[in-house]
């Protein structure tokens, strides 16, 4: 059994997954309705310090952090969204008022992403991956390019 630091008693420890992403709020109810209502999210439940949302198996949480009108310091880590159709969920988006930091471009490793800020200044993109072309651009390695 190969053991790491972090082992004692015979034990491995290693990072299983990523459990939920959290995210500072300035104004929880504001920023639950965002992503309840803009973003579509399914809220798993609602604390007076937190609230939940199911997010493809993992939770992503808001807690009110931040003072009023305060924003997400810059650059802060963004999170990329999977969807089915970018296209469209990008326009539903800018129908909802959501303004774009970054406009809806290809990448070269096979995404098609666009990126927003919540009401708190946290960065979120929205992504749909050409899955043949991900597998491609992987499989030639970091180190070459397309």
């Amino acid at each position: 059994m190969k053991m790491n630091a972090n082992s004692r008693h015979g034990e491995v420890h290693v990072i299983k997954t990523v459990w939920g992403v959290t995210f500072y709020v300035s104004n929880l109810k504001r920023a639950t309705e965002f992503y309840e209502k803009t973003l579509g999210l399914e809220k798993k439940y609602e604390y007076s310090s937190y609230v939940g949302f199911e997010c493809g198996g993992v939770e992503l949480g808001l807690v009110p952090k931040l003072k009023s009108k305060q924003k997400a310091s810059t650059p802060s880590p963004s999170v990329q969204l999977l969807v089915n159709n970018v296209e469209i969920f990008c326009k539903e988006l800018k129908d909802k008022g959501v303004e774009f930091i970054e406009e809806l471009h290809d990448e070269k490793w096979g995404g098609k992403q666009a990126a927003f800020k919540d009401p708190n200044g946290n960065v979120l993109e929205i992504v749909q991956i050409d899955w043949k072309k991900y597998f491609d651009v992987s499989a030639k390695g970091a180190n070459s390019k397309t």
